[in-house]
């Protein structure tokens, strides 16, 4: 007799998948509550007490740690002396094991839930079952996930279940229960950058590319997930993100959580193309887009307020990839949804971006960090020169370093109050950086109005000359540098502003 073992906390699928089993010849042997609904769905079933000649005790906490079920889950098949000991000790071989765990993840996601009741759902006795079965995967096929049931029978009932069928369960197994320590040890662990770093992602999505044609790509969410994330976004119109627009989308969303004004973000390659702010969203919308009208091609649109229909007609006459708000009016929606490609987005924005460790891959490993959530306010302004800010000035100052510390390294933001009108990015020195925001910006309306932001110091004198000559009467960085000296010496010579913020903002 063909023995198989089903112990789970997810009960889907279980009857009508242990049903079949029995129509293929096999045994059952249960425990707890899946004995309980395999016995009232009819099913001839064996206790796991029954096998092991012990109760189970300690509140569940032991039922299935015993030689009896783990010497016939681990026993060599093809090895005659692992068999004699087996019948020496009178004990069946298993087969297979359908197992699923307690729901830890599930736990810990309640509200109110105690450290004491997470760990009564961490589970021993099913990861170890499943390690034993994946680990002799040549005779016993280890399922862990109800959606490989049909698959399962399928090939059972078609003489399939060849080697490489029997490795992928394991594989899968494997993942699974590291990915369900990963999240134990996330909970329980103290330390923010431990010895050993454990990060359970969950799949979320092949993509068809990832950021080239030719490089295969996935996407993975968090197991415990954000709900501030393009990867929980609704999308109600337009096809599946691909891998680019899910990267452009995370900074937009990143860049206009900076704001609590009526704002519209529109992003091109990770960086801000152009930002306004307006007493209503038509008018924030028209900032935007005069702050950079060529960039925003193909680009992504990211606004905090909900979508109307005068709005909605002003970005419809443009190409965009993703617009993405906390709703649309139907009027919105219905001119919107005429685009076929175009993807419209919701999901509930916020300006409370939860502290979490950021992971850059590089050859070799990772590195991470903790994400950069310090904001910019007047009151951490320091004004170093003769020349003091204007309130209009101060307020355009703190617009800027918000925007400027998500703008690739070496940035700068030429702004006014409320609008982007510049953006140097990327650049290897900094002084390019400001030379291409101003260019950019020099002939916008407003420019009279602006100041100019960097996300870093500047090493020397050159950065202020060049923005003095060319208009700039208002800079605020964060200061530091051996030569600040040389820096507040040139911007006093010329008359400006030079206010220091104190925060460095690299985004590289």
């Amino acid at each position: 007799m063909t023995r198989a073992l089903l112990s789970v906390s997810d009960k889907n699928g279980l009857v009508p998948f242990a049903q079949k089993l029995v129509e293929l010849g096999y045994e059952l042997v249960s425990t707890g509550g899946t004995h309980k609904v395999l016995e009232a769905a009819g099913l001839n079933v064996i206790a796991i007490d029954d096998v092991t000649d012990f109760p189970e005790m300690l509140d569940g906490r032991v039922k299935t740690l015993h030689p009896r079920v783990h010497a016939g889950l681990l026993a060599r098949r093809d090895v005659p002396e692992h068999m004699a000991t087996l019948a020496e000790f009178n004990i069946t071989p298993i087969d297979m094991v359908v197992v699923n765990l307690y729901p830890f993840k599930e736990t810990i996601q309640k509200s109110g839930v105690t450290e004491a009741e997470a760990i009564e759902n961490i589970d021993i006795g099913g990861p170890s079952m499943l390690r034993s079965a994946a680990k002799n995967f040549a005779s016993v096929l280890p399922i862990v996930d109800p959606t490989d049931y049909d698959v399962v029978i399928e090939k059972l009932q078609t003489n399939q279940v060849d080697q490489a069928f029997r490795k992928s369960l394991a594989a899968k197994v494997f993942q699974h229960t590291a990915a369900y320590d990963a999240l134990i040890a996330d909970y329980l662990t103290v330390s923010e950058f431990p010895t050993n770093l454990t990060l359970p992602y969950e799949k979320f999505d092949d993509m068809r590319y990832g950021e080239n044609p030719h490089q295969k790509a996935a996407a993975y969410t968090t197991a415990l997930s954000e709900s501030y994330s393009v990867l929980n976004a609704e999308i109600l119109h337009g096809k599946q993100l691909s891998y680019n627009n899910i990267r452009d989308a995370d900074a937009a969303l990143r860049i206009i959580a900076e704001f609590e004004e009526t704002t519209v973000v529109t992003v091109k390659h990770m960086n801000p193309a152009g930002i306004g702010q307006g007493e209503n969203l038509e008018e924030a919308w028209d900032k935007a887009f005069a702050a950079d009208d060529i960039s925003i091609f193909g680009g992504i649109v990211a606004l905090n307020r909900q979508v109307d229909a005068v709005t909605a007609k002003k970005m419809h006459s443009i190409f965009l990839e993703i617009i993405i708000a906390p709703s649309f009016t139907p009027e919105a929606f219905e001119i919107l949804s005429a685009k076929k490609n175009l993807r419209l987005l919701t999901l509930p924005f916020t300006n409370t971006i939860s502290q979490n460790l950021e992971v850059t891959s590089v050859l070799g490993g990772v590195v991470i960090q903790e994400r950069d959530l310090i904001g910019e306010s007047e009151a951490n302004f320091e004004v170093v020169s003769k020349a003091q800010p204007t309130a209009q000035q101060l307020r355009a100052m703190v617009f800027a370093q918000k925007v400027v510390k998500h703008v690739k390294s070496n940035a700068i933001v030429v702004a006014r109050d409320g609008q982007t009108l510049g953006v140097g990015a990327g650049q290897p020195n900094r002084i390019d950086s400001v030379v291409y925001a101003i260019q950019k910006a020099a002939n916008k309306t407003g420019y009279s109005e602006a100041v100019l932001a960097s996300d870093a110091f500047f090493p020397m004198d050159d950065s202020v000359a060049y923005a003095a000559a060319n208009g700039i009467k208002a800079i605020v960085e964060p200061g530091g540098s051996i030569k600040d000296k040389d820096s507040i010496a040139k911007a006093d010579e010329l008359g400006v502003v030079l206010v220091f913020s104190g925060t460095r903002h690299f985004k590289h």
